[in-house]
């Protein structure tokens, strides 16, 4: 059996895409990281890729007139190395429906919210000014609406009445470094598919989330 192949897209630290490579040496996952592209030159993600000897590509959407044409330059990237997955791990660019169609149904984020609540920015700052009492993180495929697209699994964390920003962000991302490795791993072992556009684990309709608590992983 071949290693799944993976191309993971980037902005900026890379803590993701770390925990990814960590869950490759661990025998998480087998896998292999085939390209790491980032839309930003100064992302820290692109030493800690290249310390792993993975090829890194900087696509500067600055010098691109449209996103599509933007997106067609990644596609470049990425269709030499017939990716089973392409991984958002921090990729701050909205892509156009063009490129989300290309790699429908293998293209994954993560995002700090228990979607549907809080899509876009500023999550945590949101969660807290409305004294929510539990936070978290989501791994979805990405559909044509910014943050949508089919759940696979879910972290929570509570909210904890003295937290901050700073400090309600480190709790989620330590969960994001978990559950991103389990739902890759679930895909690229089949266990995750689609049927008509309706995601399946296990070749059984997923109608709610997985969820990550307690680190404990509720079906």
């Amino acid at each position: 059996m071949e290693k799944a192949s993976l191309v993971v897209l980037i902005s900026g630290s890379g803590s993701n895409l770390k925990a990814i490579i960590d869950a490759i040496k661990n025998k998480q996952l087998y896998a292999e990281i085939k390209a790491v592209i980032s839309n930003q030159a100064t992302a820290k993600g692109l030493a800690l890729a290249a310390e792993e000897n993975i090829p890194t590509y900087v696509v500067d959407y600055k010098k691109y007139q449209s996103r599509e044409s933007f997106d067609q330059a990644m596609m470049q990237i990425i269709d030499p190395v017939k990716p089973d997955l392409v991984i958002l791990a921090g990729f701050m660019r909205i892509l156009s429906n063009d490129f989300i169609e290309h790699y429908q149904h293998r293209l994954i984020n993560i995002h700090p919210s228990l979607l549907p609540k809080y899509k876009g920015l500023n999550t945590h700052q949101q969660a807290i000014d409305n004294q929510d009492k539990v936070h978290g993180a989501s791994v979805h495929y990405v559909s044509y609406e910014l943050d949508s697209g089919p759940v696979v699994i879910q972290a929570t964390v509570p909210v904890l009445a003295n937290d901050n920003v700073a400090t309600l962000a480190e709790r989620v991302l330590n969960e994001e470094h978990k559950i991103y490795s389990m739902a890759i791993k679930m895909h690229i072992e089949g266990r995750i598919s689609f049927n008509n556009n309706q995601l399946q684990l296990d070749n059984k309709p997923l109608t709610k989330p997985l969820l990550w608590q307690d680190d404990t992983l509720i079906y």
